[in-house]
């Protein structure tokens, strides 16, 4: 167990420093920079002082050396586009909008779908099951962006029960429409898992026994086939928590939700590569990081599997 935490930890540095050097260097080939319009009228000294000020007039390599001495010491930088915004200033300011939508959307989304994936294998071969495979289908199917910009028409539009965008944190009317759009891909997707993993422990030995011991249905799902299906479940929730931290890119600039998603996406707009990498770069070490513990949860859930060896075997 041990070994396998270390080399999973070694894994994941080194994932990460792959990611930081891919993105710098992806960034640095695109034409053109955040500098480019602010300097166009300017005389050609002064130009060359700002971009003296940000380090563009360096050599790439050299940029990319100072990047990554900057990562490391976890300095991302000054906004080129935003003077003295930074990538502290800008978490601490939109994060908590992003994170109550994010927890908002997992709430709804993970709890309706793993109501819906139970009911569908309990009675499986009905008209139910076969209702939320197809709808779980459906909401897998269709971008997430075409559910949004269809409930803002409806339900903002058209019926008007809802404020069409924006956002006010004490008043959650605000983020209902947010919320439902963001938690159909979760409904879809923890449907089909918690019906899967039903599937798979329904006539194991263990359930057979409980139900030769006298044990009623109730408490057969319940005490057995529900614990022992959840494993994949939990060992799927950090992954979904951490992209919901995130933010939603589409979600909150459909809805102009002044979060992390909508800012990272303007980011990139406005070709503002310092917070850019600097988003790149937290994003996938929550990612990365976050697997690395599903990992270790995993064995800790369900203790059949050896990772001592590297391998997961029953």
């Amino acid at each position: 167990m041990i070994t396998y935490a270390i080399k999973r930890f070694i894994m994941m540095l080194a994932t990460l420093f792959v990611v930081a050097s891919m993105t710098f260097f992806l960034l640095a080939a695109v034409p053109g920079d955040a500098l480019t319009e602010r300097t166009a009228r300017l005389p050609e000294d002064v130009a060359a002082r700002i971009y003296e000020r940000y380090g563009l007039d360096k050599p790439v390599f050299e940029r990319y050396l100072i990047t990554m001495n900057g990562i490391l010491h976890g300095d991302f930088g000054e906004s080129i586009v935003h003077q003295g915004q930074t990538i502290p200033k800008v978490l601490a300011e939109k994060g908590p909008v992003s994170a109550q939508l994010g927890i908002q959307q997992v709430i709804v989304g993970v709890g309706v779908g793993l109501i819906l994936g139970v009911i569908a294998q309990l009675r499986h071969g009905t008209w139910i099951d076969y209702l939320t495979i197809t709808v779980s289908i459906l909401l897998v199917s269709v971008p997430t962006m075409v559910f949004a910009l269809l409930i803002q028409q409806v339900f903002a539009g058209n019926l008007g029960l809802f404020p069409v965008i924006g956002w006010d944190a004490g008043d959650l009317s605000y983020s209902v429409l947010p919320t439902l759009a963001g938690s159909f891909a979760y409904i879809a997707s923890y449907a089909r898992l918690a019906k899967a993993s039903l599937a798979d422990v329904t006539g194991q030995d263990y359930v057979l026994a409980a139900e030769a011991r006298g044990l009623s249905s109730r408490q057969v799902v319940v005490r057995h086939m529900l614990r022992n299906a959840a494993i994949p479940v939990v060992t799927q929730l950090p992954m979904t928590v951490a992209m919901c931290l995130t933010g939603s890119f589409f979600i909150e600039s459909i809805f102009s939700i002044p979060g992390v998603g909508q800012y990272y996406v303007q980011a990139v707009s406005d070709r503002d590569v310092t917070m850019v990498m600097g988003f790149t770069v937290i994003i996938a070490a929550l990612y990365i990081v976050t697997i690395f513990v599903t990992d270790i949860l995993y064995h800790i859930v369900d203790p059949r599997i050896r990772l001592a060896t590297g391998s997961a075997s029953e």
